[in-house]
């Protein structure tokens, strides 16, 4: 995950308008590990989402923003998108009852998402990618997800 930063939350999990760097916190996938190593850790921010549900703010605009790589089968995933953030979501709140395909309980943190966008609360913090849409102009965006095997 290229972020040097996130984008910290409140209780409500309302970003504060601050830019936290990730060196020396459990939020940085600047190097490859797995999402579970540290999403246990007693961080202030692992304990406000109960693991992983924040912001990430995103660095090089000109390559692969994410790589996921799953050992066992050489799954790869690649994320590629034109958006500044992209929000890091470990199924936190997962709990079994939703049923998936095959009768497949969700349980917790028994997946992930990876979602580009704005930064939450954006409009509310002058400090982030703005969100202003005027009458007129037109909103585009792209964001590619692409599979492969290694």
């Amino acid at each position: 995950l290229k972020a040097s930063a996130f984008t910290p939350v409140d209780p409500l999990m309302i970003p504060t308008g601050e830019l936290r760097p990730v060196a020396g916190t459990p939020f940085d996938f600047t190097s490859p590990h797995t999402i579970g190593e540290r999403i246990g850790e007693s961080y202030d921010q692992l304990i406000l989402g109960r693991g992983y549900d924040h912001n990430f703010v995103l660095d090089n605009r000109e390559a692969v923003d994410v790589e996921v790589y799953e050992p066992v089968t050489g799954r790869v995933l690649e994320v590629i998108t034109d958006q500044p953030g992209m929000q890091l979501y470990t199924g936190n709140f997962l709990d079994g009852t939703n049923i998936g395909h095959g009768g497949t309980a969700f349980i917790h943190r028994s997946g992930f998402c990876l979602e580009s966008g704005h930064f939450p609360d954006s409009p509310n913090h002058p400090d982030f990618p703005t969100t202003v849409l005027n009458p007129g102009e037109t909103f585009k965006s792209q964001t590619i997800y692409r599979f492969s095997v290694r």
